[in-house]
């Protein structure tokens, strides 16, 4: 079970298979990684959760809101150039407490091993740095992996992958089959088996043209795998909402659609933390006419 409940005052279990395996198998994984074994003859197939959407659809917001913390580069230009694979580790309290001087969270990069990164907004900038390292400065896109370990009490035991936004348009060094490339490297990914697809589309687009759900539809055909999110409801034109998409009833999907508002640019630029967020999203749902009813 790769979701649990993270609704506020939410128990989260302890001792489940997946707090006990998932670290064990990332770390062979980390392990062939450092030797140059990419796939290890497809036989160590952890189940990860692939994120896939266009540029500016709304990628980074949805994964910085399941760790709650700000990580990721932002800007107007495309900023996931490598594929970070997000290792989340959920570390009880209790263990962080043990020394005075133990961090509650902290984050490990593989290609720095033993260094611990506690402030956030340093491991953005090793992010950018370690992109620039495989990619060049200018806009260049690599499918080697980023590996970054997260061990926090606030999440749970599961292993994100983030992948590139799907573009159309070459900038900087680009090769000018640029979307191609990008969409082979996602398809390498999501067509595992053991791949959950989270599609994000925004809501102020026309779903049918969502480039999460037409690469998804490729390897996940009965969408049994792919997970829904839709962004940006709060910016859809006046008098439209998106109840026929979260109800499942306009392009269904077997585990459903979920609906978010992440903040916006200006937010983002005012420096509106994410529990802020959280509380200003869930004051949407709660008041909006068409999606009171479904709040929760």
């Amino acid at each position: 079970m790769l979701f649990r409940s993270t609704m506020p005052g939410a128990h989260i279990h302890q001792n489940t298979l997946g707090d006990g395996l998932v670290p064990l198998i990332n770390k062979l994984q980390d392990i062939f990684t450092q030797a140059g074994v990419e796939n290890v003859g497809g036989d160590l197939e952890l189940p990860q959760i692939a994120v896939v959407g266009s540029q500016s659809s709304g990628k980074s917001s949805v994964l910085e809101a399941l760790v709650g913390r700000d990580f990721l580069p932002r800007g107007p230009d495309i900023c996931t150039r490598r594929p970070l694979v997000l290792q989340l580790v959920h570390t009880p309290y209790h263990h962080a407490s043990h020394h005075n001087q133990a961090p509650m969270e902290w984050g490990e990069f593989l290609h720095r091993p033993n260094e611990i990164f506690t402030e956030f907004e340093a491991i953005r900038e090793e992010i950018e740095c370690e992109t620039n390292r495989g990619t060049g400065n200018n806009k260049g896109v690599s499918d080697k992996q980023i590996r970054l370990k997260i061990c926090s009490p606030h999440v749970l035991t599961m292993t994100l992958v983030d992948l590139p936004g799907i573009t159309r348009v070459p900038v900087g060094d680009q090769p000018p089959d640029i979307e191609k490339r990008i969409r082979d490297m996602i398809l390498s990914y999501i067509k595992r088996e053991s791949c959950l697809i989270l599609a994000v589309s925004p809501a102020n687009t026309d779903l049918a043209n969502s480039d999460a759900l037409t690469l998804s539809k490729l390897v996940d055909p009965m969408g049994k795998r792919t997970i829904g999110v839709v962004t940006k409801l709060d910016i859809m034109d006046q008098g439209t909402d998106a109840i026929d998409i979260l109800t499942n009833k306009l392009l269904p999907l077997r585990r459903g659609y979920v609906g978010v508002v992440n903040r916006g640019q200006k937010d983002i630029d005012g420096k509106k933390d994410i529990q802020a967020a959280q509380a200003s999203e869930r004051k949407f749902f709660l008041t909006h006419p068409s999606y009171r009813f479904m709040a929760d």
